[in-house]
């Protein structure tokens, strides 16, 4: 029996296997609506065999985009442009969540592959904020947030939350890592503030602990509630694994229901050692030590080093990224290295390795 691809449920949900499809910028949306490339990028995963598909970083207002190509979820045009996809994953009976975001001052890029970094107004770039008028490296100094604008944006994502809800989405997750809006809160090196939302480390949590109250509210009991953290900044004084196992037991008492645990984002320079399964360690220590579920990120490409992690409990799921952009069927393949006999859409049956 393979533990990898049996089903988890989590509050009404119940995910078919353990192997979850890593949220990925594409950076093909157009003023933040999404068409054409996600229908086939996310329509691939779909047909490959995984548990679920968590939609990339989704700006909860146009300015929290990360980059001019990124999507936003502001409207429900912006929401409703996502439902035939979910559409198509649910007909293969794969789950569907999306990652609720704001850049904060990783926002106004242009794409990843265009000859300059910053996006002018002209070419629909905006005013960057954050925390704290400081900049990450290379980038703009943001606008420090006001108090009423960080009541605003906490507004902004309970009602992105409950218009995914509403379009089909079957999970919402709020992104607080890699140096993003909710990260440049938590992070002593990132929040200069001097206001209850900075300083200590409880007033540096009050922003992510009041969206993810606000976004639990609206969402109704039985859709899963998962936040996306940092467990560390990769430096000294930078936030740590310690800081992130607390953070994780005040989240759980809010009603969030797992953690994916991924790191760094907050500098440009953290001296991170990438290796198979580097991060695997926080989601662990979390797992253990907050009593919630993780998922683990990071370097996972092999079949039996998948189903090591959540066999003897490292986490409870894994999600893939690269792998899955090198492979979108990559489920189907590990299916058949473990021995599972999984179902293959018909029209693909002729693709199966028969022994």
């Amino acid at each position: 029996m393979s533990t990898l691809f049996s089903p988890l449920t989590i509050r009404g949900t119940t995910f078919s296997n353990r192997i979850w499809v890593s949220p990925m910028c594409q950076y093909m949306a157009t003023d933040g609506v999404v068409g054409a490339w996600h229908q086939v990028h996310l329509g691939s995963f779909a047909t490959g065999g995984t548990g679920m598909i968590m939609v990339e970083a989704t700006g909860v207002v146009p300015e929290g985009r990360i980059s001019i190509g990124c999507p936003s979820i502001e409207d429900q045009a912006h929401a409703d442009a996502f439902k035939p996809m979910i559409e198509f994953a649910h007909s293969h009976g794969v789950k569907v969540g999306i990652q609720l975001a704001h850049a904060g001052r990783k926002a106004s890029t242009m794409l990843p592959w265009d000859d300059h970094r910053i996006a002018s107004a002209d070419e629909g770039g905006w005013q960057a904020v954050s925390s704290s008028a400081t900049a990450f490296e290379g980038y703009p100094v943001p606008r420090e947030l006001t108090q009423t604008e960080i009541a605003s944006l906490i507004s902004d994502f309970a009602s992105a939350a409950k218009r995914a809800v509403a379009v089909g989405f079957d999970v919402i997750e709020i992104h607080a890592a890699h140096g993003y809006l909710l990260h440049q809160f938590y992070s002593p090196i990132m929040n200069q503030r001097t206001d209850e939302y900075g300083g200590n480390f409880d007033n540096r949590i009050r922003f992510l602990l009041e969206v993810a109250t606000a976004v639990r509210a609206v969402i109704g009991d039985q859709t899963p509630l998962f936040v996306r953290i940092s467990a560390t900044d990769w430096v000294d004084s930078g936030w740590n694994v310690i800081d992130s196992v607390e953070l994780s037991i005040k989240l759980k008492a809010l009603g969030v229901d797992l953690i994916d645990v991924s790191s760094g984002g907050a500098i440009h320079n953290a001296k991170i050692d990438p290796k198979p399964g580097f991060q695997v360690p926080f989601a662990t220590a979390i797992k253990t030590e907050a009593e919630i579920a993780t998922v683990a990120v990071g370097l996972i490409t092999e079949a039996e080093q998948a189903e090591h992690i959540v066999a003897t409990g490292e986490a409870d799921a894994v999600f893939l990224a690269r792998a899955m952009l090198r492979n979108p069927r990559w489920a189907l393949a590990a299916a058949q290295t473990l021995g599972v006999d999984l179902t293959w859409p018909l029209p693909l049956q002729r693709g199966k390795i028969e022994k």
